[in-house]
C-alpha cells in the first residue's frame, strides 16, 4: 500500500517499498482479503470545506456511488409518474368513462414495481459506497499514524486516536450515506414542483409559501448544532482514553485498590456527555418541530385553496389528489432537513477532528534521494550531538562517541542522563537537533528508514508483545522464518526451554501484551526477536533488567558468541552486564564524562564507582 501525500506537502515520508512483503499467514501483516486498500487520499488543500476535502475518495468510487444516485433518481421519477397517472385514471376512467382503468391500475403497478426494485439497487451501492469510503478513511488513518514521528505520540492520547478512527468515521460514513439520497429527493422536489405547475401555477405558488422560512430555520439550526457537535465528540474520546487506560492499567489500578477513583472519574467523563447530549437534544428539541410542522401547513394551503377550486369547478378530484401526493414529494426533503442539518454538523466536526490527525506531519521523514543502508560493517559515531525531547527539555549536550565495527561498548550512567535517547537516536526514533549520527560514515538521515532499522536492531527495557503466538512474536521482524531459525533465536536468548514447557509450544499465544508471561520471559522473547533479524549493529537497552542472574548469565554466554561477529552497544546497569563490554562510556548530563575499561574507570572515575555501588544496592 502506497502513502498518499499531495505533492505540495514537504518532504512527505516514503512508502518502505523494499521491505518484504507480510505472510498471508502471520496476522501481524495482515490477511489477504478483498479490500483493496485506499485509492485515493483526502485534498490537502486545508482552506477547504470538510466534505470537498473528503471528495476526493468518494470519487474514487465514482462508479457505484453515479450508480447508486442514478438509480435512486430513476427510483424517484417513477414514482413522481404515479400521482399524474392517479390524476388521469380518476379523470378519464371514472369521471369522464373515457379511458380504461384497468390499463392505468397495471401501469400504476408497474411503475411501483420499477421503482422498488431501482431502489433496492440504489440503496445496495449507496451503502456499498458509504462503507467503502468508511473502511478507506480508517486505513488512511491507520497508515498515517503508523508514519507519524514518536514525538507525536508523546503528546496525544491513544483513546482520542481510537475514538477518532471509530466514532468519528462513522459519523462522517452515517453522513456520506444519507445526505445523496436528500440530494436526489430535492432534485425530485423540483420535478414534482414542474408537476404542479402544470396542474395549477397559483396552487404551487401557495404550496411553497412556507419553504424560505424552512430554509431560514435549517440554516439558524445549522449555526447552533456545530459547537455542541464538536463538543460531544470530544468527550466521548475522553471516555474513550479513559477507558482505554483502565483497560491498559488495570493492574496498577487493582494493585493501589483505585477502582472506585478510577469509576468515578469515567462517571465524570460519562456525565459530561450526557450533558453535551441533552444540549444536543434541547437544541433539536427547539428546532426540529419547525422543521416537522411547517411543511403541514403548507398541506393545509392547500387543501384549503384547493378544496374551494374543487367545489366551484375549476379543478378536478383526481388534480388535488395528484397535487397533494406531489406536495408530500416536495415536502419530504425538507422534513428530513432537520436530522440531514444534525447529521451534517456532527460530521464535519468528526472530519474536521479527522483531518487534525492526518494534517499532522512527521517530523522525522526520508530526505529526497534517501539510499539503502547496504554492506554495513558496524561502525557507530555520534558527532557532537545534541537533542531535547521538547525546546526545555535538552538531554544530550554536545555528546560525542565513536565505536568500531565488532566493538562491544557498555553505556554506563544515572538515571535520565540520556542513555536511552542514545538507542532512540540511533534507530532515528528522533533526530538530532544538532550534530549527526553514522553509521559507517552514512549519516542516518540520508539512509532509508527501512533499511537503517533491518541493520541496527534495538531491544528496548520495556518489551513489546503482540496478542499472537510466540513463534509469531519472535518472527514479527522477519515472517518468512522458518521455524529452525526461531528456535535457533530463541535458544540464543535462553527462552526456547521455558516455550517449550507452555501449553503449545511456538503455537502458544500470549495474553494482551504479552502480560500473561513474566517480565523476565517477555525480555527474552524481545531479544529473540531482535536476534532472528540479525543486525550488524545490536543496541540493548537493560533489556536484562527483569532477568534473573541465573538466566542472564545464560544469555551472556549465548551473546557473547553473537556479540563477536557485530557491533553491540549495551546501555547497562548490573556489573554483570556491564562485564559484556570491553570498554565502558560514563553518561551525565548528557555528555560522556569517562571512557575506558571497568578497571580504569573503577581506579579513575569516582562517579562510576558510584553508579556502581548504587546500582549494588538497589539490585540487593
Amino acid at each position: 500500500m502506497t502513502r498518499r501525500y499531495d505533492d505540495s506537502v514537504p518532504n512527505p515520508p516514503r512508502s518502505p517499498s523494499r521491505a518484504p512483503e507480510p505472510s498471508p499467514a502471520n496476522p501481524l501483516g495482515g490477511v489477504h482479503s478483498t479490500y483493496p486498500g485506499p485509492r485515493a487520499g483526502i485534498s490537502r488543500d486545508t482552506s477547504l470545506s470538510w466534505w470537498r476535502r473528503i471528495l476526493p475518495i468518494i470519487a474514487s468510487h465514482r462508479v457505484a456511488f453515479v450508480a447508486s444516485i442514478s438509480l435512486s433518481f430513476a427510483s424517484l421519477v417513477f414514482q413522481t409518474l404515479v400521482p399524474n397517472l392517479l390524476n388521469g385514471a380518476i379523470t378519464n376512467a371514472v369521471a369522464r368513462h373515457t379511458a380504461s382503468l384497468q390499463r392505468a391500475v397495471i401501469e400504476i403497478i408497474a411503475l411501483g414495481l420499477l421503482a422498488g426494485v431501482s431502489g433496492v439497487l440504489s440503496r445496495h451501492y449507496l451503502y456499498r459506497t458509504a462503507y467503502e469510503v468508511e473502511a478507506d478513511l480508517r486505513s488512511l488513518i491507520y497508515e498515517h499514524l503508523t508514519w507519524l514521528s514518536f514525538s507525536f505520540y508523546d503528546r496525544v492520547q491513544s483513546g482520542q486516536l481510537i475514538s477518532r478512527a471509530n466514532s468519528d468515521i462513522r459519523s462522517v460514513q452515517m453522513y456520506s450515506t444519507f445526505a445523496p439520497l436528500i440530494v436526489v429527493q430535492t432534485f425530485i422536489g423540483v420535478l414534482a414542483f414542474g408537476f404542479m405547475l402544470r396542474i395549477d401555477p397559483l396552487l404551487a405558488c401557495i404550496a411553497m409559501v412556507v419553504m424560505p422560512i424552512l430554509y431560514v430555520v435549517g440554516i439558524k439550526m445549522r449555526r447552533v448544532l456545530f459547537p455542541i457537535s464538536w463538543i460531544t465528540q470530544a468527550r466521548l474520546a475522553d471516555v474513550a482514553t479513559i477507558v482505554d487506560e483502565n483497560v491498559n492499567g488495570v493492574r496498577v489500578v487493582k494493585s493501589f485498590a483505585q477502582e472506585e477513583a478510577e469509576i468515578n472519574r469515567l462517571a465524570d467523563a460519562a456525565e459530561r456527555v450526557a450533558w453535551a447530549y441533552v444540549k444536543d437534544a434541547q437544541i433539536r428539541g427547539q428546532w426540529s418541530p419547525w422543521l416537522q410542522n411547517l411543511p403541514q401547513l403548507g398541506l393545509a394551503l392547500v387543501l384549503a385553496f384547493g378544496g374551494i377550486m374543487v367545489i366551484h369547478g375549476t379543478l378536478g378530484v383526481g388534480a388535488i389528489l395528484a397535487f397533494n401526493a406531489y406536495l408530500l414529494m416536495l415536502q419530504a426533503p425538507f422534513m428530513m432537513l432537520g436530522q440531514l442539518v444534525m447529521m451534517g454538523q456532527r460530521a464535519k466536526a468528526s472530519a474536521e477532528r479527522i483531518f487534525e490527525i492526518l494534517d499532522e506531519h512527521p517530523e522525522v521523514v526520508e530526505r529526497p534521494g534517501a539510499y539503502d543502508l547496504v554492506d554495513v560493517r558496524g561502525a557507530l559515531d555520534f558527532e557532537h550531538v545534541s537533542f531535547g525531547y521538547g525546546p526545555d527539555l535538552e538531554v544530550l549536550k554536545d555528546f560525542d562517541l565513536h565505536i568500531d565495527a565488532g566493538e562491544t561498548v557498555a553505556l554506563v550512567g544515572r538515571t535520565g542522563s540520556g542513555k536511552s535517547t542514545v538507542a532512540r537516536l540511533a534507530t532515528r526514533f528522533y533526530d538530532v537537533t544538532e550534530g549527526a549520527v553514522r553509521v559507517d560514515g552514512h549519516d542516518v538521515r540520508d539512509v532509508t528508514m527501512w533499511s537503517l532499522r533491518q541493520n541496527v536492531g534495538v531491544v528496548l527495557d520495556e518489551p513489546f508483545l503482540f496478542s499472537v503466538t510466540v513463534g509469531e512474536n519472535i518472527a514479527y521482524g522477519v515472517p518468512h522464518a522458518s521455524l529452525d531459525e526461531i528456535e535457533a533465536a530463541a535458544r540464543a536468548a535462553a527462552a526456547h526451554d521455558f516455550i517449550t514447557t507452555l501449553p503449545d509450544g511456538y503455537d502458544t499465544v500470549v495474553g494482551e501484551r504479552g502480560y500473561t508471561l513474566s517480565g523476565g520471559q517477555r525480555q527474552r522473547i524481545a531479544i529473540a526477536r531482535t536476534l532472528l533479524v540479525n543486525p550488524p549493529v545490536l543496541i540493548l537497552d537493560d533489556a536484562t533488567s527483569a532477568i534473573d542472574v541465573h538466566v542472564e548469565s545464560m544469555i551472556h554466554e549465548a551473546l557473547g558468541t553473537l556479540m563477536s561477529s557485530r557491533t553491540t552497544l549495551v546501555i547497562a546497569h548490573r556489573i554483570s552486564t556491564i562485564a559484556l563490554a570491553r570498554r565502558v562510556v560514563v553518561l551525565d548530563e548528557g555528555r560522556v564524562v569517562a571512557d575506558g575499561t571497568h578497571d580504569e574507570l573503577l581506579a579513575g572515575s569516582r562517579l562510576y564507582a558510584e553508579i556502581l555501588a548504587q546500582t549494588m544496592v538497589e539490585g540487593h
